[in-house]
């Protein structure tokens, strides 16, 4: 008899779960809070425009690549609409400090000699620096799918130190370090606290070539969600969980907002582990150490964004990410409270399945720390208030200033202008804090920070950006994680390397 599993969030990691288990012949059914699929996959649309929420920017979707290579293996990556980033420049850094930019390309060589132009007494160090991001790398069996019988492997002396420790051990130029560092808001990098292997893990995937989805997002969303139902699973939309049953160290069912019973072999929570705990009927089915580890995990922080819908044939579409830094030495300071926000943005411009030479929307992603938003923290979407929308216009006056240093006429090109917070990353992820990237991983102790796919309930499995890590590789590769729980250890793996 077939085993049977239900998921308890459709974003990334439920998805891909759902993806996998329902391919391997497990009864699969996926609860989604959200009428659209996805969670950072999820698109939206405003004055007539579709919008993404989160995933603007992708990796591991070149040939060969990781994420590439379980797609073929799921028999969907002909129909993935992807847009490969401009290999002589993926990424665009602008610090007004000096007005100084500095053009990133992809490939190890190319990388390298991107910045030993403007850095060629450091041309040694990048190319032991790039040599020590690989080396970390290739640790993490996982990361090139490879099957592994290590319980507890063993680390090299880069892996687990700080990320600053790690770039000031192969970079003596201190400008050049912070250059190094410009991409730490994507896994919310706290200088003395992320260690060096997830700063080389996002390091890697973007020197090998980063990509974008063409069209929106949510089409991948949709994709995985069609392939689930093909393969005789449920994807339940618009109808989140509402409570949780256990009995004596086990889940016995779950119970939707609208009223409906669902029971199954197996639970996967795939929502953030302290929004889990307060669906639970009875908390201490989990340990109340294990909660209360959890609960007090600092998260990553989170953003604010402005959507653009852009007057036609006005704004020149181009295909890579830029980055506006304030200052050199605030690079690692994202995460600080008392310093004037933003400290700097990612800007892009979305790409459609036949983009043209003109872009029709321009997304500003710029960092924020849940203090701004905390006076607003038991408001509800729509219901903030006045003073809430008089803050939100005066956040993004202040990013047009910053962005009229990079598009001196930009004011004239925009038609409208759609915000969100960190309260609205919170409310439409269900992430505490409006966490973009889930817990904050800490070198110093590794173990306390990692969330387990296993629990001490004998039939509940978590996967998602809060095991291991997060973003459209971690996930994915997490979801392998979680799925073998239920199929076997490296099971998963062996099929795919049967590709």
């Amino acid at each position: 008899m077939k085993s049977t599993a239900v998921i308890i969030g459709g974003g990334l990691g439920g998805l891909f779960t759902g993806a996998i288990l329902s391919k391997e012949g497990v009864g699969v059914t996926v609860i989604e809070k959200n009428a659209t699929p996805g969670g950072g996959l999820q698109s939206f649309v405003r004055h007539g425009e579709t919008f993404d929420t989160g995933m603007h920017v992708i990796a591991g979707m070149h040939e060969g690549g990781n994420i590439r290579r379980i797609c073929d293996y799921l028999g969907i990556t002909d129909k993935i609409h992807i847009k490969d980033v401009d290999s002589d420049v993926i990424d665009s850094l602008y610090f007004a400090q000096d007005k100084k930019t500095y053009r990133i390309a992809s490939g190890k060589e190319n990388f390298i000699n991107s910045l030993a132009e403007e850095f060629p007494h450091q041309r040694k160090n990048l190319e032991n620096y790039v040599k020590a991001l690989y080396d970390i790398v290739s640790e993490i069996d996982l990361f090139y799918l490879r099957a592994s019988e290590t319980f507890m492997p063993i680390h090299g002396e880069d892996f687990m130190m700080s990320v600053q420790d790690f770039i000031a051990k192969y970079i003596s130029d201190e400008k050049l370090r912070s250059i190094l560092a410009y991409m730490n808001p994507l896994y919310g990098g706290r200088d003395n606290m992320t260690p060096a292997y997830l700063h080389s893990l996002i390091a890697v995937l973007y020197i090998n070539g980063p990509s974008r989805f063409a069209g929106g997002s949510v089409l991948f969303a949709n994709t995985l969600v069609e392939l689930i139902r093909e393969n005789g699973g449920e994807v339940i939309l618009a109808d989140g969980v509402s409570k949780v049953f256990s009995q004596e160290r086990r889940i016995t069912g779950v119970l939707t907002r609208k009223g409906r019973r669902l029971e199954a072999d197996w639970y996967v929570c795939a929502i953030h582990p302290c929004t889990f705990f307060q669906l639970l009927d009875e908390p201490s089915v989990l340990p109340k150490a294990y909660r209360t580890r959890l609960d007090n995990l600092p998260n990553s922080y989170s953003a604010f964004t402005m959507n653009i819908k852009l007057k036609p044939g006005t704004f020149r579409y181009f295909n890579y990410s830029m980055y506006y830094m304030s200052r050199y030495d605030r690079i690692w300071d994202f995460d600080r409270a008392d310093v004037k926000w933003p400290l700097g943005f990612l800007c892009m411009t979305p790409p459609e399945i036949e983009q043209g030479e003109f872009s029709t929307k321009l997304i500003i992603t710029a960092p924020m720390v849940w203090e701004h938003v905390k006076k607003w923290e038991n408001t509800t979407v729509g219901h903030r208030g006045e003073e809430y929308e008089k803050w939100k216009q005066e956040c993004s006056e202040t990013l047009l200033n910053m962005i009229e240093e990079l598009f001196p006429n930009i004011r004239d090109c925009i038609l409208e202008i759609n915000t969100a917070s960190p309260l609205t990353i919170r409310d439409y992820y269900g992430v505490k804090e409006g966490s973009m990237c889930g817990f904050s991983k800490d070198w110093k102790n590794i173990t306390i920070s990692q969330v387990p796919v296993i629990t001490k309930v004998k039939n509940l499995l978590m996967t998602g950006q809060n095991c291991n890590a997060h973003g459209f590789c971690g996930v994915p590769l997490t979801a392998i994680n979680t799925c073998e729980v239920i199929l076997g250890k490296n099971y998963v793996l062996d099929r795919i390397n049967k590709i």
